[in-house]
């Protein structure tokens, strides 16, 4: 694949997108771009200032009558077109995805890319079935219904790890319902997002239904959180971020906003003894170097029963020796970059002081050589570890998998949820009583049994605990983004009514 733009010059007009036009911020400090897998800039900009938020929430205020009272049909017909204009921009999504994150082309253009578009597809559907309880007699003197109805101007904050599926999650349920949005993505990570919009635009969706402003956390995103015309505010990031969203919502913002926060995650890989061995290390393999290990719901903790133990570390080890690391648009590359130097050295720090009390059984390095200059780390092994160190507890975000022994089911259960974290868990057995009770005990918002990562459009995302609550993708999603409206129609045209007496008067005799 080669590139099909310059970035610098689609977006010499500035990396703010309001009311359907590219510019730039107004902040007066200026942010770049940079490829990981290099260090070099590939793109500078103006940052967003809270007085762009000001006008990104006014254009999308703006816009929100038209667009909310459009009908269903047509809020599903013009996604339906939107999702076509985005087919026909595979090739420079998949190539801007992979140029500032890092990923390997094969990641982007085989799950990030096609499975975004498919969620523009599944939500162009999902807008003609935004349906409420049926029309009933449930007091038998009056009909009741159930509206479901848009919360007007949504201001959502979206991560780097996963730039272009998580700008389609929280664009798509708000917008099918009838809301407008203000987006802050990372300024790391800006440009599939902007192209995200301008396809939505170019494909018919009035301009100010969606709206860009790329600019920092404190600066940008306190603005959008805090901002009185502001109905919710939904963020996926890490949980400190998460508690200061939170705190902003609820009490510096007037009013206080309804909240969605899809935060940390440490996900617990549980294998019992009885468990396909070879299924059980490629899956772990896979579940814990997705995206070089930057995301919430890779595999980070691997239980093994005992009688497995010894061969599932062996078989983990080789495969993880035989990743291919390397530049991102290199035919054969299995691994890329971390998304930046400070990345790889929070990462690097982890395994280092890990040294001290477990065993780093392959990995533990950045390779050297033509990769020194890029943020990469080698896929990394750790055993030994107590269940209490911070590679078992914390959110490491890179390419380490911690496996740890067990004895007894329970144990095994009690272990993996030994965590604050929610929002993912596998278990891996060939007993259907196993999987069953896993699929019970595990205490997180996703499941897994014998699989680890796969994610669909037609089923909820979200985690439990200190991993946040409400839920991206799927029909579930509309339960954020709608507010549920009661409507009781009085039905026997009686004047005088038995309960009128429970608050003044006798009653008839």
């Amino acid at each position: 694949m080669v590139q099909r733009f310059d970035v610098s010059e689609r977006f010499a007009a500035g990396a703010q997108y309001v009311a359907g036009r590219l510019g730039p911020g107004t902040s007066g400090r200026s942010h770049a771009v940079v490829d990981p897998a290099t260090g070099e800039e590939v793109y500078a900009f103006e940052l967003a200032s809270a007085a762009d938020v000001d006008t990104a929430v006014r254009a999308a205020d703006e816009a929100l009558p038209g667009w909310a009272g459009a009908t269903p049909a047509e809020r599903s017909e013009a996604m339906h077109r939107w999702a076509a204009r985005l087919t026909e921009l595979t090739d420079e999504f998949v190539y801007a995805e992979s140029l500032q994150c890092g990923k390997p082309l094969k990641l982007s253009a085989e799950f990030d890319v096609p499975g975004s578009f498919d969620n523009v597809a599944f939500f162009a559907g999902a807008a003609r079935h935004l349906t409420g309880a049926a029309a009933a007699e449930y007091s038998g003197e009056h009909t009741s219904a159930v509206r479901r109805e848009p919360l007007g101007v949504i201001g959502s904050i979206a991560p780097w790890n996963y730039p272009l599926q998580t700008a389609a999650w929280k664009i798509l349920p708000a917008v099918a319902a009838g809301n407008t949005i203000v987006l802050k993505p990372s300024e790391l990570t800006p440009l599939t997002s902007l192209m995200f919009a301008q396809a939505a635009h170019e494909a018919g969706i009035p301009a100010g239904v969606i709206n860009i402003v790329t600019g920092a956390g404190r600066d940008a995103g306190e603005a959008l959180v805090a901002h009185p015309g502001v109905a919710m505010t939904s963020f996926t990031g890490s949980t400190a971020v998460g508690r200061r969203v939170a705190e902003i919502a609820t009490t510096a913002s007037r009013p206080a906003k309804r909240l969605h926060l899809e935060l940390g995650g440490k996900a617990p890989f549980l294998v019992f003894d009885d468990a396909d061995l070879e299924a059980a290390a490629h899956g772990a393999v896979a579940g814990a170097l997705i995206n070089t290990g930057q995301d919430c719901t890779a595999a980070t903790r691997a239980y093994v029963q005992r009688p497995l133990y010894e061969a599932f570390v062996r078989a983990v080890s080789d495969l993880m020796d035989g990743v291919r690391v390397g530049d991102p648009f290199a035919d054969g590359t299995d691994l890329g970059p971390l998304i930046s130097h400070a990345q790889r050295d929070r990462v690097a720090g982890f395994v280092d002081r890990a040294r001290s009390y477990a065993t780093v059984v392959t990995g533990g390095q950045a390779p050297g050589g033509e990769l020194a200059k890029g943020a990469y780390y080698r896929p990394t092994l750790i055993t030994d570890a107590p269940q209490d160190s911070e590679v078992v507890q914390q959110e490491i975000f890179g390419p380490v998998l911690v496996v740890l022994p067990f004895d007894t089911d329970d144990e095994g259960i009690a272990l993996a949820n030994d965590t604050p974290y929610g929002l993912a868990a596998s278990a891996w057995s060939r007993s259907v009583f196993r999987t069953g009770r896993a699929a019970r005990e595990l205490q997180a918002g996703c499941v897994w049994l014998n699989d680890h990562i796969p994610i669909i459009s037609e089923m909820p995302h979200g985690g439990y605990k200190a991993s946040g609550y409400g839920k991206d993708m799927s029909a579930y999603s509309f339960e954020e983004y709608t507010q549920i409206k009661h409507v009781m129609s009085e039905t026997t045209g009686v004047v005088r009514k038995d309960w009128h007496r429970t608050v003044f008067g006798a009653r008839d005799r």
